[in-house]
């Protein structure tokens, strides 16, 4: 839970969280947002499951919405943005 709270920290910082919102609002962002089970994902956060975080991110990035999202956060970081 710390590397994605530093993870988003880092994208705020570089002033990437308008680009971030987008891609949560985009097609891929609100069809993986609707492949999450809610419930689990905040239990494992509560608990700081990290075994059952990393179950749930393979899950999403074993999916070409999940792929694609992963790539544009990459370029993100990397302060290239999107587009």
């Amino acid at each position: 839970m710390q590397d994605l709270e530093k993870l988003a920290r880092e994208l705020q910082r570089g002033g990437q969280g308008q680009e971030l919102r987008q891609l949560a609002a985009s097609a891929d962002g609100q069809k993986l947002g609707g492949m999450v089970d809610r419930a689990a994902l905040a239990e494992a956060l509560k608990t700081g499951d990290a075994a059952a975080l990393k179950s749930i991110m393979a899950g999403l990035l074993s999916t070409a919405e999940g792929r694609r999202m992963s790539a544009e956060v990459q370029k993100l970081l990397q302060g290239q943005g999107h587009g």
